[in-house]
C-alpha cells in the first residue's frame, strides 16, 4: 500500500491541513479555526463474524476509533453498504444496520446519511466526522524517548477471526474476541485526556508491530516491547500455533523483517502473534513514564481491563523495534 499511496500527487500546501497523509496516521484533521479542527476517516470490510448484529457493532467500533486515536470526539457518520441484494435475506443487512447504530449512539455521534450498492459480498463500514482543538491532536508521531507505552486491548483478534472461519473457534473465544472487537475506545480515550499523551495510534491492519513500527517512524525513535507485557486473548497463541494466521499476520511479519529484533528466546508463533493483523483493537499509547502506571490504574478503574505497560520509548536504534 504504501508503494501505491506513493504515486498519489502531492497536496498543494495548507498550513490547516495539520495532518495528512504524511506518518500513515490513523485519520485526516483539518483546522477549521483556532479552537476546532475536524477529524476525518473512513473504514469498511467484509464479515469476519457470523452474527450480522455483532459484525455491525464491531465496523463502527472500527470505524469510530480513528477519530479516539487522534484525540478527537465523533460527531457524523456516513454509512457504506455493499449488499448482495438478490443473495442475501435484506433481514440480514437491517440487522448490520442496527448493530452500527447501536454503536454510534454509544459514542454520542448520529448518522447523517450513507451510501449503498448492489455487491457480490456483503460489506459495511463507515465514514466519520469528528473535532479536536488543533493545539491536542494526537499523532502517530509524537514519542519522546523516555516514554512508556501504554495498551488497551489484548492482540490475537486476526487469529481468532480466522479460527471462527475455519469452524476451529470455540464457543467462548468467539464471545471473547466480538466482545473485545465491538467494545468502543471511548473510555479508553477520555481516560488518557486526563494524562501527557505524546503519540497514540490504534492497533489495526498492521498488528501491535506494524503500528508501533509506524509511531517509530514518525518520531525517529527507538521501541522495546516486553512480550510478557502484552494482553493477548486466551486462545490465540494455541491456535497460531495450529498454524491458525491469517494472510494479513503472515504479511506484516515478513514486512517488518528488517525492523524487529527478537531476543533468541522468543518462539516464532509469538512473533507471529505480535504481528497479527487486528479489526478494532486498543489504543497504544505513548505517555511519559512518571504518568504510564497512573494512567492504567485509571484505564482499569473505567473499565479497559486488559490495558498494561508494554514497553518503553528509547533514544537508541532509532526507527526500529526490540521485543524482549
Amino acid at each position: 500500500m504504501a508503494q501505491v499511496l506513493s504515486y498519489l500527487p502531492k497536496n498543494l500546501p495548507d498550513a490547516n491541513l495539520i495532518v495528512g497523509l504524511d506518518t500513515s496516521d490513523d485519520a485526516g484533521v483539518y483546522k477549521l479555526s483556532d479552537d476546532t479542527a475536524i477529524v476525518q476517516t473512513v473504514d469498511y470490510f467484509t464479515p469476519i463474524v457470523d452474527d450480522p448484529y455483532m459484525f455491525g457493532a464491531i465496523a463502527a467500533a472500527n470505524a469510530l476509533s480513528d477519530v479516539y486515536a487522534m484525540g478527537g470526539k465523533p460527531l457524523t457518520v456516513l454509512n457504506i453498504v455493499g449488499f448482495p441484494v438478490s443473495k442475501l435475506d435484506k433481514k440480514i443487512l437491517a440487522e448490520i444496520l442496527r448493530g452500527g447504530a447501536d454503536k454510534v449512539r454509544e459514542a454520542g455521534a448520529v448518522i447523517a446519511g450513507g451510501h449503498s450498492i448492489d455487491d457480490s459480498d456483503p460489506k459495511f463500514g463507515m465514514a466519520v466526522t469528528g473535532i479536536v482543538h488543533p493545539d491536542k491532536v494526537w499523532t502517530n508521531a509524537g514519542a519522546r524517548a523516555g516514554d512508556r507505552l501504554v495498551l488497551t486491548k489484548p492482540i490475537g483478534v486476526g487469529i481468532v477471526t480466522t479460527a471462527i472461519k475455519r469452524a476451529k473457534a470455540t464457543p467462548e473465544a468467539i464471545r471473547q474476541v466480538e466482545t473485545v472487537m465491538a467494545t468502543l475506545n471511548k473510555a479508553a480515550a477520555e481516560t488518557a485526556h486526563h494524562y501527557t499523551v505524546h503519540a497514540c495510534t490504534d492497533i489495526t491492519g498492521f498488528g501491535l508491530l506494524g503500528h508501533a513500527a509506524e509511531m517509530a517512524r514518525g518520531a525517529c525513535v527507538g521501541v522495546e516491547i516486553d512480550k510478557n507485557s502484552v494482553p493477548m486473548l486466551p486462545d490465540a497463541y494455541e491456535l497460531a500455533k495450529q498454524g491458525i494466521i491469517p494472510g494479513g499476520s503472515l504479511r506484516n511479519y515478513e514486512w517488518l523483517a528488517d525492523d524487529v529484533q527478537y531476543d533468541e528466546s522468543i518462539d516464532e508463533v509469538t512473533r507471529k502473534v505480535l504481528c497479527d493483523a487486528v479489526t478494532s483493537g486498543g489504543l497504544l499509547l505513548s505517555v511519559p513514564e512518571a504518568e504510564a502506571e497512573s494512567l492504567v490504574e485509571a484505564l482499569k478503574k473505567n473499565g479497559v481491563e486488559t490495558a498494561a505497560v508494554i514497553g518503553r520509548v528509547v533514544a537508541d536504534h532509532p526507527n526500529k523495534i526490540v521485543v524482549k
